[in-house]
């Protein structure tokens, strides 16, 4: 049997990947990979066809464990009720704690108000013509973020946290430093070179200046008078 990999919404060995990542932020919120590991129906590379088309053979694997390339075909014989409609449930109540707990919001986020956004986007596809992928389906709930916010918002600014971590220093202690001469860059040391031989060719011409040439020192002693013959 060929199966057409997009209409039965298989994820590829990146994808799921990508989404054991996703998910491990959401373990200190409640996440219950069990409920991952029944939602999806696991498949191994038995033998490589060529032209890019390989043989698949169902697995027992651990999604989470395995070092296999595992391709996964989610559980949806229940649409409404099956192991995959739950982890979607699941999912999303884990992902709406977590942002509750990183975020101020002004009334607290609730499953509903996510799932009838995720429902709205959902519907768009279809009167497009469009089919979701599982794949699709799933990182939606994962990467949601409310209008407003940035998903980028829930990693601490690294700088901030470094700002924060510097001790302040008095007046006093800075101009220390400011004249520790072990703390100067290299290129603070050629301008105070160069500085120095500014001042010394300064110096050289106003030496220069001061010193009267030789036919300005004759003209100005007085000549001696001569004596004519009486």
């Amino acid at each position: 049997m060929r199966w057409d990999v997009d209409g039965l919404s298989i994820i590829d060995p990146r994808q799921r990947d990508h989404l054991i990542e996703l998910v491990d932020p959401l373990r200190d919120y409640g996440f219950d990979q069990d409920l991952m590991e029944r939602a999806f129906i696991p498949f191994r590379i038995e033998k490589d066809l060529g032209s890019g088309k390989v043989r698949l053979k169902r697995t027992k694997e651990s999604i989470f464990e395995s070092e296999e390339k595992l391709f996964l075909l989610p559980d949806i014989l229940d649409e409404e009720n099956g192991p995959y409609a739950d982890l979607l449930d699941h999912l999303t109540r884990c992902r709406v704690k977590m942002l509750n707990d990183l975020f101020e919001f002004e009334s607290k986020l609730t499953v509903d108000e996510v799932e009838d956004e995720l429902r709205e986007d959902q519907n768009s596809s279809f009167i497009e013509g469009k089919a979701v992928h599982s794949f699709e389906e799933i990182t939606a709930i994962l990467d949601f973020m409310p209008a407003g916010y940035e998903s980028d918002d829930e990693k601490p600014a690294k700088s901030t946290e470094e700002d924060d971590d510097l001790p302040e220093l008095d007046e006093a202690e800075e101009e220390k430093l400011k004249n520790d001469e072990s703390l100067k860059w290299d290129e603070d040391e050629d301008d105070e070179d160069k500085d120095e031989e500014k001042e010394k060719d300064e110096d050289d011409e106003e030496g220069d200046d001061a010193t009267p040439r030789k036919g300005e020192d004759e003209d100005e002693k007085p000549r001696a008078r001569t004596r004519g013959k009486r």
